[in-house]
């Protein structure tokens, strides 16, 4: 799932009056988004896997990325039957090596 297909789901959700696209989501709209527990969502943080923003009124903020990252290791733990730990582990590497592909690109360019 791309950014741009997430904050088009985003400006879908009711109740949900933005007065303009943010890359930022709220805790119920990141549940609702990935199908992920609550609890999940508090083991991730304490993880250190996604780190929310918190408002002056103490309520976290996500970014778009953290709904992307998430869709990603709900499929590994789903599909794999892997834990937590283990997935957000395969993703953080899967986002290095997409990282150093990119890098590639630029240096064969650069030749």
């Amino acid at each position: 799932m791309t950014t741009r297909k997430l904050q088009e789901m985003l400006l879908q959700l009711p109740g949900l009056n933005l007065p303009e696209r943010s890359e930022y989501v709220a805790w119920a709209q990141l549940v609702q988004l990935t199908s992920i527990q609550p609890a999940q969502v508090s083991e991730l943080v304490d993880l250190g896997w996604i780190s929310p923003k918190k408002t002056n009124a103490e309520e976290y903020l996500f970014r778009l990325r953290d709904v992307y990252r998430i869709h990603k290791l709900m499929r590994l733990v789903n599909d794999l039957d892997m834990s937590f730990n283990s997935g957000s582990i395969i993703v953080d590497l899967l986002e290095r090596v997409e990282e150093l592909e990119k890098e590639v690109i630029e240096l064969k360019r650069l030749v």
